[in-house]
Formats: C-alpha cells, sequence, structure tokens
C-alpha cells in the first residue's frame, strides 16, 4: 500500500496528472544521466523551457493556476497576491500564462492582479528600472518559477522583491525534485557525505517564513509511471530518491 510520501495516481489530482503526462509526452521530463549544477548525476531532467507551443503553454499555466488556488484555500491567513512575478527569464511567460488562467478560472477573484518580472540587466532608457509590468512597492507577491534545487535563484528573487518594496506570501513551483542540499564536497568532489538535510524550498521556507508549494513532486511522478512508465527509469528514481531525500 502507498505510503504519505508514495502517492497513488488515484490521490493525484486531476490537474497533477494532466501536467505530468503533458511533460512525459512533450520529453519536457527526460530520463538518461544529468549533472546537475550541485555535481550530481540525476536520472531525469525537468526543462520548462520546451514549454513553447500554446497547448504545451496552456497545460502548464493551467497546472499553476489550480495549484495556486489550492494553495492560497489551503493558507487561510496568506493573502491574496496583488501581483503574480516571474523570476527571469523562465518565468516571465510562465506568470503572464498563469495569470490569464487565473482570470480565465475566476475573473471577479483576479480581474485587479497584475503579472511583473525583472530585467537581468536594468535599462538607462525609456521608462527605465529594472522590472517590467506592475511595480512591487506595497504590494503583495506570489513568486512562480520552475523547479528549486540549490535555492541560489529563489534567495535573489527575495532580495529582489524586498528591494522593489513588495511582500513576497509565496513561492510556487513547477517541479519539486524534494531533494536534500547539496553537501560541502558535492560539487567540486562528487562525494556525498549520506548526512540529512533539508531540501531547498524547505530552507527558504524555515529561514524566511514563506509558505512554498508545488504543481508536482518526484513522488508524484514516481506513482504515475508505476502506471505506464519503465521498470528501469522507475527503479533509478527511485533510488536517486532514496540517496538524496530531504529531511524535510
Amino acid at each position: 500500500m502507498a505510503s504519505s510520501t508514495q502517492p497513488s495516481v488515484a490521490a493525484i489530482p486531476a490537474y497533477k496528472t494532466a501536467f505530468l503526462q503533458s511533460c512525459l509526452s512533450a520529453n519536457i521530463l527526460t530520463f538518461g544521466t544529468f549533472t546537475l549544477k550541485s555535481g550530481r548525476k540525476s536520472p531525469y531532467f525537468f526543462n520548462a523551457g520546451s514549454f513553447h507551443t500554446a497547448p504545451l503553454l496552456s497545460a502548464i499555466s493551467t497546472a499553476y493556476a489550480h495549484t495556486i488556488v489550492s494553495f492560497l484555500a489551503s493558507h487561510p491567513f496568506t493573502p491574496k497576491p496583488d501581483v503574480i512575478f516571474g523570476p527571469a527569464y523562465k518565468g516571465v511567460p510562465l506568470a503572464c500564462a498563469t495569470l490569464l488562467e487565473l482570470h480565465r478560472l475566476d475573473p471577479e477573484t483576479w480581474s485587479s492582479v497584475s503579472y511583473s518580472f525583472n530585467r537581468k540587466e536594468v535599462k538607462d532608457h525609456g521608462e527605465g528600472g529594472g522590472l517590467v509590468g506592475a511595480p512591487l512597492k506595497g504590494k503583495n507577491v506570489l513568486v512562480i518559477d520552475d523547479v528549486i534545487t540549490a535555492g541560489t535563484a529563489m534567495r535573489e528573487t527575495i532580495n529582489l522583491v524586498a528591494k522593489e518594496g513588495g511582500k513576497i506570501v509565496g513561492f510556487v513551483v513547477a517541479l519539486d525534485r524534494v531533494e536534500k542540499m547539496p553537501g560541502p564536497r558535492e560539487k567540486e568532489e562528487g562525494i556525498d557525505d549520506g548526512k540529512p538535510r533539508m531540501s531547498a524550498m524547505g530552507q527558504i521556507k524555515g529561514e524566511f517564513g514563506l509558505p512554498t508549494a508545488s504543481i508536482a513532486t518526484v513522488d508524484d511522478l514516481i506513482a504515475l509511471l508505476r502506471i505506464k512508465g519503465d521498470k528501469g527509469d522507475i527503479e533509478r528514481l527511485e533510488e536517486y530518491r532514496r540517496r538524496y531525500r530531504a529531511s524535510d
């Protein structure tokens, strides 16, 4: 019987399953051997930059929208965001498309919400500044991004929003790898010390008190693959999960 950390497909909301199936059929989620920034050899890779057709962008924005609605319902003390913020570059189309889908689902709730994203280089002509879209000063900001591994980009976004005068009310990512932060010797020497550590999302949540959510997790992926996946891929994913699973 599936445990709480190993959900069955029947227990996964339909929008999560549809999202993962879109990722698999379009090779956005691929299997093999991939070297991550941490130096780890991962048996799978998720590339949100491949959501570049209308049907695929619709699939991921629909999944983000349902995740955000669920996230806000399960966090009643979290204020509704004034701005959906997508960090450059991959977060830019995700924020715009997700806001459109939220408005389609519930125009009354989301008609007053804006999108915003940052420039990698501050513009010194025209309207100038480092943001495109709504200003963040005095606003409640919900950040959406593709995947968080080391947390570096997430920290940069926290600093950027604070500098612009906004208040982050939560982070939502597409895929939570649910893996522990790298150890001190991993990137240079490829050595895992075997010590338990929190995930990047768990660390940010604990350090800054920010609620987080994801469309899907690697546990959801494994549950789906058990129905229609390759046995070898499943075994490699499960072994990777056992080795690097986060403590949070």
